[in-house]
């Protein structure tokens, strides 16, 4: 390889890594609560729509409205969910959107699952639970989709839609959690996203 081709592949490998950074760089806030809303949730009223996603029936349990902040993103492409949620998003509201709050805790997701830890609670336990989730998103067309796509982590977002029961041919059943209180498995928030919009970066 000559060095004029070696010069040129370094740089373009470094315009990458400059650019990639630019993209997923976590927007930053003061400190304050950025988004001070519970979530709003509601029986579904009459008789539910009744919705497809390639050949998977889903079920609407309640209408859903959120606006927070964006703990963090992560990205499934290989497992089942994934036909028709390929992004989760971990969500806080409340004191869980204050960045004062944020820097003391430690946030992960791995496997569909989202996961935090303190060395000492800057909030009580039972707050951090009551105010954040993960939530399984299923976009309803490709323009919420494209929406979904350019969301980064410390983004303000706000999107309705349903909480949902998502039934697969081979008999398999995904279902939505209908409170803010639990946690481990079946704790997650499985939305079906009619709108979404992000808050001004």
């Amino acid at each position: 390889m000559s060095s004029t081709r070696a010069l040129v592949l370094a740089i373009a490998a470094l315009v990458g890594s400059v650019l990639w950074i630019v993209v997923h760089r976590p927007v930053t806030h003061a400190a304050g609560v950025i988004a001070p809303d519970i979530p709003l949730q509601q029986p579904v009223d009459g008789t539910p729509p009744s919705l497809h996603k390639k050949d998977i029936a889903i079920t609407p349990l309640a209408t859903f409205s959120i606006t927070a902040r964006v703990l963090s993103r992560a990205d499934y492409r290989w497992d089942t969910a994934a036909a028709i949620s390929p992004t989760d998003l971990a969500l806080g509201w409340g004191r869980m959107s204050d960045t004062a709050v944020l820097d003391k805790i430690d946030i992960s997701q791995s496997v569909r699952f989202y996961f935090w830890r303190v060395r000492e609670f800057p909030i009580p336990q039972n707050e951090i639970i009551e105010s954040s989730a993960n939530m399984h998103l299923i976009p309803a067309d490709d323009t919420v989709a494209r929406e979904i796509d350019h969301v980064k982590q410390g983004d303000v977002v706000t999107f309705d839609g349903y909480l949902i029961e998502a039934h697969w041919p081979n008999g398999g059943i995904w279902r939505s959690s209908l409170t803010r209180t639990d946690t481990g498995a079946g704790a997650c928030e499985v939305v079906w996203v009619e709108r979404f919009s992000i808050a001004p970066r």
